[in-house]
């Protein structure tokens, strides 16, 4: 039976359990084993061990019955004792209410009699107070302070609290009858008012909090409180400014006291804020006052450059002691110190701005003109000038005089620069300066100085001064500086553009001085452009003019009807030649002067005009075989220098005329298959034959009735 207990043993699997059981008996085993295989005594065995399970399986069932009854018993006792613990917990909680209540009732008689015995105690306190009060007060009227409260060091607090409530007392006192006492309890009053600020003193420069704590909380009910913190902040203030930064020192002086006043005092923000505004309303303000006035009357630009750094320094610093604790409206509070140090400057502060800006403004602009030992011509204004302009745009007549500048633009970089910079600091200093509501309009007044002296005095005044110096378009070997005048001008812009939108733009983007700003700006760039144009526009007229000149003076009439037609050994003719150099490097003298779309623009305008002046040149020879071969050489060069304008107008223009050229050599019988051609076939039959009659052998061969 242990062996087949053995065999239940967990995990349990019934087919090894079987197979076990097989291998264990005698013949169960595989054929192939030590012993042949005997099924009926596996049989036999199978049938006993049955048996076997039978009988455990009825000796574990009694078993379970056994401790299934032993478990119900067990079960019925616990139950008996549960209930009995409830009703021990039932009869325990009706005792704690009872108790409960007993104790409520005691402590109800209890606080009656607390009240009972205050309701005896306090007057009868009152009474030993006021006959305490009253011994001392005979004291003071015997003139004899017998008591030793008045004369020990160590009781100085105690004998604090019965001068007060006895200088409070006295107060009520009819003076003609209680006179003398009065006095004597005042001057005991501010004798020991004197000694406990004389102690908190001598406690605050040793160091020792705990006693200026407690002088400090005597002190408070005594009137001579409000002496005792300023001594304290007088003392705090010693050898706190030993550097040159008095800024830097106050903001270290602040933070260490900013640690200490709350233990020695009941109130720390009073302290703080009477400390601050004592540090503010005397030694900031007099190291501004020291600063300002020295260079108010002397020094203009180093008087507004201490202003904006010392009310910058200023407002730091009381951003830095707003993070302390000064009541409840510290901003407030803070504001109305530095209006304080400030306001007399700040006042006066614009009209000073512009008044130097309008200064410097002219000196910087007369320093350079003297530089170039200039003497500014007056410029013209009104109708009459207007007039003038507008005869010039129509005509390209140079009213008045014509001067010579040497090629010089009279723009400078550098007095931009400076101009810029100036206004820069000035938006600076406005934009910190100036009262929020006035921002705007400061700013807006600034900005029409910068236009008065950049655009109108310098860039305004070169273009006039370029405009004038333009020579005629018939002038020779003329200085066509200009477009130097039209490159540095739009360089100036530029920078004058950038300054407006960066440092300006910030400070009115939110008024309505905005639209003013823009309207000016709009209306300076559109007087400025007016006269770039005109200026660009003769200064194309002088270009076209002096390739004229050359073609006048370098072209031949037997250029294109040579003697000899045989030999005949040059690619293009010189005029040719010149006026290509010419036309290149006006072409990149354009490039380097304009930007962006402009230089597509004016090159179209020059390619243009170069291509009429070759059409009109040509139609003044009369061509033989080899010269049209050579006119036709002469386009093609013109052509190629065409390409330098990467127009695709310019270069239409010169195919179309490359392509006429082919009419002053082909054969009489292909005229016609020829003005039919791609390129021709859309001209006026009138310039076709304008050609055609260039032609030497026009009127010999009746090619006029070819070309009909």
């Amino acid at each position: 039976m242990a062996t087949t207990a053995q065999l239940f043993e967990e995990p349990f699997d019934a087919d090894e359990y079987i197979e076990r059981l097989a291998w264990r008996t005698p013949g169960g085993g595989s054929k192939g084993g030590a012993e042949a295989f005997d099924p009926k005594r596996l049989l036999e065995e199978f049938e006993s061990h049955i048996e076997e399970l039978k009988q455990l399986d009825e000796k574990i069932q009694r078993k379970v019955e056994k401790l299934e009854h032993q478990c119900h018993r067990e079960a019925k006792e616990f139950a008996h004792k549960v209930q009995d613990l409830q009703r021990n917990n039932q009869v325990a909680f009706q005792h704690f209410q009872e108790l409960d209540e007993h104790i409520s009732y005691v402590a109800t008689k209890v606080c009656h009699l607390g009240d009972q015995l205050e309701g005896v105690n306090t007057p009868r306190q009152r009474a030993v107070e006021a006959q305490r009060l009253m011994t001392y007060f005979n004291e003071f009227l015997d003139g004899d302070l017998r008591s030793d409260v008045f004369h020990n060091p160590d009781k100085i607090k105690e004998a604090a609290d019965i001068i007060q409530k006895l200088h409070l007392i006295a107060q009520e006192l009819p003076f003609d009858r209680f006179s003398d006492v009065k006095a004597k309890i005042a001057s005991k009053y501010h004798d020991l008012e004197r000694q406990l600020i004389q102690e908190f003193t001598t406690a605050q420069r040793r160091g020792e909090i705990g006693r200026m704590r407690e002088v400090a909380a005597v002190l408070l009910h005594f009137k001579g409180y409000a002496h005792c913190v300023d001594v304290y902040i007088k003392q705090c203030q010693e050898g706190a400014y030993m550097r040159n930064d008095v800024f830097e020192d106050t903001a270290a002086l602040c933070q260490r006291v900013n640690s200490q006043v709350g233990e020695v005092f009941s109130s720390p923000e009073t302290v703080m804020a009477k400390l601050i505004q004592n540090i503010f309303e005397n030694k900031l303000q007099a190291h501004v006052k020291e600063k300002l006035d020295s260079t108010r009357h002397s020094d203009v630009e180093q008087y507004l450059k201490n202003l904006y750094d010392l009310y910058t320094r200023t407002t730091a610093l009381a951003t830095k002691l707003s993070e302390f604790n000064l009541g409840s409206d510290k901003h407030t509070f803070l504001s109305k110190l530095i209006k304080s140090i400030f306001s007399s400057y700040l006042e006066s502060y614009m009209d000073m701005e512009r008044d130097y800006l309008r200064t410097r403004g002219g000196m910087i602009l007369q320093r350079y003109y003297d530089s170039k030992n200039h003497q500014k011509r007056p410029i013209g204004t009104g109708s009459i000038q207007e007039l003038k302009e507008r005869i010039r745009q129509r005509t390209n007549l140079p009213l008045g005089p014509s001067i010579d500048t040497h090629g010089e633009t009279f723009l400078s970089p550098e007095l931009v620069v400076n101009l810029l910079q100036e206004t820069r600091h000035a938006f600076e200093r406005c934009h910190r300066l100036s009262d929020p509501a006035d921002l705007s309009r400061h700013a807006f007044s600034i900005f029409l100085l910068l236009v008065e002296h950049l655009c109108v005095d310098h860039i305004d005044y070169a273009l006039e001064i370029g405009l004038a110096a333009i020579p005629s378009a018939d002038a020779k070997n003329a200085n066509l500086y200009f477009l130097d005048v039209v490159q540095q001008a739009n360089s100036i812009f530029h920078l004058f553009d950038k300054q407006f939108n960066d440092q300006l733009m910030p400070l009115i983007s939110s008024s309505p001085k905005l639209a003013e700003c823009l309207h000016k700006k709009k209306e300076v760039i559109e007087q400025m452009e007016v006269k770039l144009d005109n200026g660009i526009d003769r200064t194309l007229n002088c270009m076209v003019g002096q390739m004229k000149h050359i073609l006048a003076t370098e072209q031949k009439k037997t250029d294109f009807r040579p003697e000899d037609e045989n030999n005949v050994m040059i690619q293009y003719t010189a005029a040719c030649s010149k006026v290509c150099v010419y036309v290149r490097r006006q072409v990149e003298h354009v490039r380097k002067s304009m930007d962006g779309k402009n230089v597509d623009t004016v090159l179209t305008e020059l390619g243009v005009r170069f291509h009429r002046l070759i059409h009109e040149h040509l139609q003044q020879f009369s061509y033989s075989s080899m010269g049209g071969m050579l006119a036709i050489c002469d386009v093609a060069e013109y052509r190629r220098c065409a390409k330098d304008f990467r127009v695709p107008l310019v270069l239409q223009l010169f195919d179309t005329l490359h392509a006429l050229c082919n009419l002053l050599v082909v054969a009489p019988d292909n005229l016609k298959q020829v003005c039919s051609g791609e390129q021709l076939t859309n001209l006026d039959r009138n310039l076709l034959h304008a050609f055609v009659q260039l032609r030497v052998d026009y009127r010999q061969s009746r090619l006029g009735r070819h070309f009909s």
